[in-house]
């Protein structure tokens, strides 16, 4: 189910800018970007697709557990995390790369995680960009929540542009047909939440087309719940950053939550665990790496000028984070089992203590052979 007729998009995949009555009112948006903060979009779309690679080879030459490639969706989520305010408060799901980055996680960070030798790998309380979800959908209720606790605490709504607070949550349309992001949709707009549902959707759940989720365009099913809501073009950086500027600044003003379906595509694999070629072919991958955010992207600013110096100063930086992590991988090294009870509880608890010593017991018992 790719794009529709009310796909809002403002670059073509030639690299133009789109000029109609439907883009109008977010031109102004894209329009008021310098040259640095359009240069900015492209260097950590660029640059998060290395790091993005550099750790599927990390995995399957046994580094990792797993991983979960961002590739081909990194203008959805690019344009997106420019739109928020440092103010704003993140809950993504498990592929939102690019948005970690720009939120200031260190990217070793998410690499820890699917090592498996840490259970969160950030304080989300840093950088307002919350913990990675395994359990898909249940961060939509967690965002609805927290967006709901904003309205409650009087920080939505009082015209202060920046000290008022809205919330982003990301999700795939797999998440969509789960019953908690339906539920969440209930109470965010019950208690008009300032809450942006983001949905990326890359047009398989794992290995079940869109098609077979949903035989309605899935922006309709914000709409069903009384949201406004968008279909954009996700492989479009531009309308992204736009109309989630637009989605946020109304949350933030008190105007309830919004819901945004980003047409975009998965290039890689769900996870490193599946096969793609198995569900589907040759030919709409193709059609999709026509429309391959990055290039598009590139075409518009040669356009405007950026010099051959800046894209190869992107190049390296890419390939320099990519060292880098490669790097930083190899030295890590696993918890020792005893620190799993540090953190079970904000103070100290009698209860982990004793399940602690009893593990050390045990461990003595064998003589030093574990």
């Amino acid at each position: 189910m790719p794009y529709t007729d009310a796909t809002l998009q403002l670059l073509t995949t030639e690299g133009t800018l789109v000029d109609n009555d439907r883009v109008a009112p977010f031109r102004p948006l894209v329009d008021a970007l310098s040259d640095e903060q359009l240069q900015d979009f492209y260097r950590n779309m660029v640059v998060t697709r290395r790091f993005d690679v550099e750790a599927g080879n990390l995995q399957r030459q046994g580094q990792l557990a797993l991983w979960i490639p961002s590739l081909g969706q990194e203008a959805a989520q690019v344009g997106s995390a420019f739109a928020s305010r440092p103010q704003d408060t993140i809950f993504p799901s498990y592929r939102e790369h690019s948005i970690a980055r720009i939120r200031g996680i260190d990217p070793i960070h998410i690499i820890e995680l699917l090592r498996g030798v840490t259970n969160g790998g950030w304080n989300p309380n840093d950088s307002k960009f919350r913990l990675y979800t395994l359990v898909l959908g249940t961060q939509t209720l967690h965002a609805a929540g927290y967006a709901m606790g904003l309205n409650f605490d009087g920080k939505v709504g009082t015209g202060a542009v920046d000290s008022d607070e809205a919330v982003m949550v990301y999700f795939g349309d797999g998440s969509s047909s789960e019953g908690d992001v339906n539920e969440a949709m209930v109470f965010a707009q019950s208690y008009q939440a300032p809450l942006v549902f983001f949905l990326q959707n890359n047009q398989y759940a794992i290995s079940v087309p869109v098609e077979r989720q949903s035989r309605s365009p899935l922006y309709q099913r914000g709409e069903g719940f009384g949201i406004d809501s968008y279909q954009i073009d996700g492989n479009d950086v531009l309308i992204s950053y736009a109309v989630t500027r637009h989605a946020l600044d109304t949350a933030r003003a008190g105007e309830g939550p919004r819901w945004i379906e980003a047409q975009t595509y998965r290039l890689g694999a769900h996870t490193t665990s599946d096969d793609p070629t198995k569900y589907r072919k040759h030919e709409e991958e193709e059609y999709w790496r026509q429309r391959d955010p990055i290039a598009r992207f590139e075409l518009f600013l040669r356009s405007k000028g950026a010099a051959e110096a800046f894209f190869a100063e992107v190049k390296q930086e890419g390939e320099d984070l990519a060292a880098d992590i490669r790097t930083r991988t190899l030295a890590l090294t696993a918890p020792a089992a005893h620190t799993i009870f540090d953190h079970v509880y904000t103070d100290e608890h009698p209860l982990m203590a004793a399940q602690q010593q009893w593990l050390a017991d045990y461990e003595a018992s064998f003589g030093g052979a574990v």
